[in-house]
């Protein structure tokens, strides 16, 4: 697994600053022994605060559960006095249709699906990590070495994802377009089984299914692309989303959501922490903790004051800038649009008060 180099990233943000169900997956839970040695009980703020229960969309895999997660079982949203029920879901567009119907009030959602956030259909209030969970796999035992193979082979996408935008960006890099390649709309979990049965020749997908089509056909995977391929084009930045609405009505709430989520970015940072996170997100979402844990370098984890500082000095802004720039060079975004339209910057910032 290659961990992600938050350098790499921050030289793309600067100069790009420079230029301008379902399955529901539990309640909260108390803290372990574990959470409650390095975080003490519950804050006594809790009590003055009224108790709200949010359904919290999430997708199963290490860098969607990993905030949530510890803010549940370490109990920092238990001190906001935020009760977390857990709704899965396959994909980010998926996310945002369910919260357009009600029936889902915040969600963790992946690269792909931000073009809807850029198009007004959500906003985004807290930033989660760029990371560098996609990739583009293919197999050698069909004839391909090199994305420039991809020509007339059929691979497996799941579209209005991440997935779909870094097969694009892979297919473009190597002179080709979508009408090169026989491709097939699917779902991460058939891509998965397309692949190991050999019905596909390539495919683009995101951890951990990426890992469960390499752990299965071994040496015969060549990874073609993932997301440091392109961090000079497009930042593969994923976020925490609601309607505008919501955010509108409910902007307690959300700060009540995000100092939660700060206590466990500040957790998660510490690489020292990361084996109890994957069993909490194991036994909490019914995951094999090895799996979990083998995603711990999926992205680089900022603390709550680095994010503060990368939201102050521009980084963060720049990051978001560069995603909608990939966007709109692949005609998923038709024009500029302010980043601070669909950021919730103020929002980050005034959590932190």
């Amino acid at each position: 697994m290659k961990k992600i180099s938050r350098r790499s990233f921050l030289t793309v943000a600067g100069s790009a600053a420079a230029l301008t169900v379902l399955a529901a997956c539990g309640d909260s839970s108390s803290s372990s022994s574990v959470a409650a040695s390095s975080t003490g009980s519950a804050s006594s703020e809790a009590v003055k605060l009224d108790p709200v229960t949010l359904n919290v969309a999430y997708m199963p895999n290490y860098s969607s559960l990993v905030e949530v997660v510890t803010g549940i079982e370490a109990g920092y949203f238990e001190e906001q006095g935020i009760t977390v029920n857990l709704v899965e879901f396959a994909d980010g567009p998926t996310i945002i249709a369910a919260m357009e119907n009600g029936s889902i009030d915040v969600g963790y959602i992946g690269s792909g699906a931000h073009k809807l956030c850029i198009n007004g259909r959500a906003k985004i209030f807290c930033f989660a990590h760029c990371g560098n969970g996609d990739a583009v796999l293919a197999l050698k035992s069909h004839g391909i070495a090199t994305a420039a193979d991809l020509k007339g082979k059929t691979v497996g996408y799941a579209p209005g994802t991440s997935s779909e935008a870094i097969l694009d960006k892979t297919l473009e890099a190597a002179g080709l377009t979508r009408s090169d390649i026989v491709g097939m709309e699917m779902e991460a979990s058939g891509i998965v089984s397309a692949m190991i049965s050999g019905s596909l020749d390539a495919c683009a997908l995101w951890s951990p299914s990426t890992l469960a089509v390499t752990e299965q056909l071994g040496d015969d995977v060549i990874k073609l692309a993932d997301n440091l391929t392109f961090s000079d084009q497009s930042a593969s930045v994923s976020s925490w989303i609601c309607m505008s609405k919501y955010a509108e009505e409910k902007e307690d709430v959300l700060l009540r959501f995000v100092r939660g989520l700060y206590k466990a970015k500040d957790f998660r940072a510490d690489p020292a922490n990361a084996e109890q996170i994957s069993e909490w997100i194991a036994a909490k979402c019914g995951l094999d903790k090895d799996t979990v844990y083998a995603q711990r370098g999926d992205a680089e984890w900022l603390t709550s004051a680095e994010l503060l500082d990368e939201i102050n000095d521009g980084t963060i802004e720049a990051l978001y800038k560069s995603q909608q720039n990939g966007f709109i060079a692949s005609g998923a975004v038709e024009a500029e649009v302010p980043v601070s339209d669909y950021v919730m910057f103020d929002l980050m910032l005034e959590a932190a008060e």
